[in-house]
Parts: C-alpha cells; sequence; structure tokens
C-alpha cells in the first residue's frame, strides 16, 4: 500500500483494513478497523485530519481531503461509492454516498442518510438523521425508510468482510490467455434498489 507520513504525521491504520496497492494515504489519517479503500483513491491528509471510523468503505477513485485546519470525519459504517469527492464535514454512521456525488466543506449529515449518485452538496449544508438527498444542488426529496437503510446495511455488510477476502486472496498475477475450463460461477449475494422494490 502507499503510505506517507506528511511533516511528521504518519498515518494510524488497524491491522484489520485493507488498502489496496493502488490507493493513496498520506499524513494525519486515522482508519479504524474493517475498513476497505479501493485502488484509486485518495486520502490526503495534509492540511488537515481525517478519521475513517470502524467499518467504513471507501471505493475507486474516490478522494477524501479537507479545507485547511479542518477534519473530515466518516463515522462507523459510512459506505463512499466510487468516485465520490470528500471535501471535509461530517459524514454520519451508516449513511451512503452515491457515486460520483461531491460532498463539500462544513457539512453534516446525520446518521443513515443517503446520498444518490452524482448530487452536489453544498457546502455549510446539515441534514438531519434518514434524509433522502438528490440532485445538483441537491434536496431532500424524502425520509430513508427502514428497508432502505436496511438493503443499505446488507450492502456494507459485503464491503465489512472485503477487507479479509483481500488479504486471504488478492493476488498480482500474469493474466490467463483463454478461458479456463470449469471457470467458477459467483454468487448473486445482494439486488440493486430497483430489483428489490419491485419485487
Amino acid at each position: 500500500m502507499s503510505v506517507y507520513s506528511f511533516n511528521g504525521f504518519i498515518p494510524v491504520i488497524k491491522e484489520s483494513s485493507f488498502i489496496h496497492p493502488n490507493a493513496s494515504v498520506t499524513g494525519n489519517v486515522i482508519i479504524g478497523e474493517n475498513v476497505y479503500v479501493g485502488p484509486g483513491a485518495a486520502i490526503r491528509g495534509d492540511w488537515g485530519q481525517i478519521i475513517i471510523e470502524d467499518g467504513c468503505n471507501v471505493q475507486e477513485n474516490c478522494t477524501i481531503h479537507m479545507f485547511p485546519g479542518t477534519i473530515t470525519l466518516l463515522k462507523e459504517g459510512a459506505h463512499i461509492g466510487h468516485g465520490a469527492i470528500i471535501h471535509g464535514g461530517t459524514i454520519g454512521k451508516n449513511c451512503l454516498i452515491g457515486m460520483n456525488s461531491v460532498i463539500m466543506d462544513d457539512v453534516v449529515l446525520e446518521d443513515e442518510c443517503i446520498v444518490g449518485a452524482l448530487s452536489f452538496v453544498t457546502t455549510n449544508s446539515t441534514f438531519s438523521k434518514r434524509s433522502l438527498i438528490v440532485g445538483n444542488p441537491c434536496k431532500v426529496i424524502k425520509e430513508v425508510s427502514d428497508e432502505m437503510i436496511d438493503w443499505k446495511t446488507k450492502g456494507t455488510k459485503l464491503y465489512q468482510g472485503l477487507p479479509k477476502e483481500c488479504f486471504d486472496t488478492l493476488r498480482e498475477v500474469t493474466p490467463l490467455r483463454e478461458i479456463e475450463k470449469g471457470r467458477p460461477t459467483q454468487d448473486s449475494m445482494y439486488i440493486t434498489w430497483e430489483a428489490l422494490k419491485n419485487k
């Protein structure tokens, strides 16, 4: 993994957390237990502190940074979708940040909020618990239901198990040139929210 000290700050990463070798973690960053950080993610604690609590995931190509002198906090079980940018503020427990969303400075998302993909959350915004937030600029469209947060929590549990799977099975290899006979299939462990609603 690419982990760098900066101005005397060395990142603190619990042993159970997995940082992909193609991700980077710099400076004043504290990462708790069972956190997954995907390839291409940049977690840069050079001008302030980043705290990522237990069970969070920061997926591929995410950026986490901050305005100088501030703290960016991802509380327990926060789920940061592919390509999202978190630029300061607090992401509450068990929140979901949709793919390619942008969270600006000094935002506060209380617990169990869901931010839709491609949403832009403006500076100094505060959203109460279980807000479903979408758009550019974003707005609350409804309250997150029990069914929706249950669906989100199950998806996050897959990511909470991923660090161990990566430690156990992720290896750099030479690619095959042909599909091997008996190539295994993968389980359908999770379905989309749309598919769940239409069952």
